[in-house]
């Protein structure tokens, strides 16, 4: 009796900033094998946007076949937008699709929660949401929506967003707002939206009074949203953003789809 074997599921690529903080590649790299035990058979494979190696555009010309890039990154900015549909335009060899990136998300809020309970956070105390920052205001929406998805979930406490870079305000300027409303700063906590330790996540650190909570890289919650966000990408179909100024998802929708 003869069988068909099923496809290949197609390789996930997590596409990770780069940093030159050596910890960094250190925590992506146990993320991609907590991938691999959380989906066995699925390759799993890493590429930079810069500094560590390998980066994306060397990974992309090794690989054949079908693809998935699922973006190690929480906003819709420059990098989501730009940087990767570029890489991939440069792999013209690949069927690929581009998942959409990890936040807004419920298992993101999940995640950092997670972090926050782990760093000995107090139930009801305010909490400072630490982001890279984009001037990109989709960016910036997201970030918002997470906070929101976190301050539902720690029970309706003030979750304020903050950025380490190119937006306002600082982690310093939103624990001063949470001052100025009365809560005490040694009670303000902080929660890292990093996937991986590094200059953004050590600056914002550096400048919250409280509990500060990890980044989020071996979280399994984070584990599961990439992993949803590749199965996202492959029910969609499709080949995402290999042309410049096109919408890197398929099936692309707004705020309120991607949080989906």
């Amino acid at each position: 009796m003869s069988t068909t074997r099923s496809p290949a599921a197609p390789a996930l690529v997590a596409v990770a900033h780069g940093s030159p903080d050596p910890r960094a590649q250190l925590a992506v790299r146990s993320l991609t094998r907590l991938l691999a035990a959380l989906r066995p058979g699925l390759r799993v494979e890493l590429g930079h946007l810069e500094t560590d190696r390998p980066l994306l555009a060397d990974t992309l010309a090794r690989l054949r076949g079908e693809v998935v890039l699922v973006p190690l990154l929480f906003g819709r900015g420059y990098h989501v937008k730009q940087d990767i549909p570029a890489a991939l335009a440069g792999a013209p060899h690949l069927r690929a699709s581009i998942a959409g990136c990890l936040g807004p998300h419920p298992l993101l809020a999940a995640a950092l929660h997670g972090r926050l309970t782990e760093a000995g956070y107090r139930p009801g105390s305010p909490v400072v949401l630490a982001a890279a920052g984009s001037r990109d205001p989709e960016s910036a929406a997201g970030t918002e929506h997470t906070a929101h998805l976190l301050s539902a979930r720690l029970g309706g406490v003030p979750v304020l967003p903050a950025y380490a870079s190119a937006a306002r305000p600082t982690v310093a300027e939103a624990v001063a707002q949470l001052r100025e409303r009365g809560h005490r700063p040694a009670g303000i906590a902080l929660a890292s939206c990093f996937v991986a330790p590094g200059l953004f996540a050590t600056r914002c650190a550096e400048a919250a009074p409280g509990v500060r909570a990890a980044p989020l890289a071996g979280h399994p919650a984070l584990a599961r949203l990439l992993l949803h966000r590749y199965d996202q990408a492959r029910a969609a179909g499709g080949h995402a953003g290999r042309a410049a100024g096109r919408d890197p998802w398929p099936g692309a929708a707004r705020l309120g789809a991607i949080a989906g």
